[in-house]
């Protein structure tokens, strides 16, 4: 089993910057994908983006590209999403996610997936 923990939600001004972290805990693979996904109020859970195991390949929704950097650190277990040029439609939950075997890829599709955080609320104010 993994758990995965995020932090580092918050408000903040249209235009800011934040970063996300998800710890990941318990039979954790360094060479699985992981990846960000968020829900704004009333609406679908959407992805965001995804490191593979190898962090040789990223993904990332047109949404955020260009703004949002997706990293991480297998070190600490760790992914970060360090999401810059903030603005209101990008105000939702904010859930981490890791696939349960070894991946080279970074897919898009929460079926793909088999753990996921609780969730961090971030906030854009205009």
């Amino acid at each position: 089993q993994v758990q995965l923990v995020e932090s580092g939600g918050g408000l903040v001004q249209a235009g800011g910057s934040l970063r996300l972290s998800c710890a990941a805990s318990g039979s954790t693979k360094n060479s699985a994908t992981l990846g960000w996904f968020r829900q704004a109020t009333g609406k679908e859970r959407e992805f965001v983006a995804a490191v593979s195991g190898s962090r040789s390949s990223t993904f990332y929704a047109d949404s955020v590209k260009g703004r949002f950097t997706i990293s991480r650190d297998n070190g600490k277990n760790t992914v970060y999403l360090q999401m810059n040029y903030l603005k209101p439609e990008d105000t939702a939950v904010y859930y981490c996610a890791a696939s349960g075997y070894s991946s080279n890829s970074a897919p898009p599709f929460e079926y793909e997936y088999d753990y996921w955080g609780q969730g961090t609320q971030v906030t854009v104010s205009s």
